[in-house]
C-alpha cells in the first residue's frame, strides 16, 4: 500500500463534498492466481472520515468492494479551511491515514 489516499474536498452553498480514492488490492479470497492457487483475502474492513475531529462518515467494507475503492459523499457542517482526515484499516492489520484541507 505505497500509494497514498487521494482526497478532494470542496465547500459550496453550505455543503461540503468529499471524494476519496483509497488504493488497495481488495482481494476477496475467492480468486485463483495463474497456477490455480487461491489468493488470500486482503481487503479494507473499516473506514473513518472526520472533519475537524468530528466523525462525518464511518463505513464497514468487505470483500465485495472493488479494487481501489472510490468513495464520494456530501455533508453539512464543514467549511473552507476545515481538515478532512481519512483512516482505513484492513483484515491484515494494516492502516493508512491521509488528510486534506477543504477548498472553497
Amino acid at each position: 500500500m505505497s500509494d497514498p489516499i487521494k482526497i478532494r474536498a470542496v465547500h459550496a452553498a453550505d455543503v461540503t463534498t468529499v471524494r476519496v480514492l483509497m488504493p488497495h488490492p481488495m482481494e476477496s479470497g475467492n480468486r485463483k492466481d495463474a497456477s490455480g492457487v487461491l489468493r488470500p483475502a486482503h481487503f479494507i474492513t473499516d473506514v473513518r472520515i472526520t472533519c475537524d475531529n468530528v466523525t462525518v462518515l464511518e463505513a464497514a467494507f468487505g470483500p465485495a468492494v472493488s479494487k481501489d475503492p472510490n468513495l464520494s459523499f456530501k455533508f453539512r457542517g464543514g467549511r473552507s479551511g476545515s481538515v478532512i482526515r481519512v483512516v482505513w484499516s484492513d483484515n491484515k492489520g494494516a492502516t493508512q491515514r491521509a488528510e486534506a484541507v477543504v477548498a472553497a
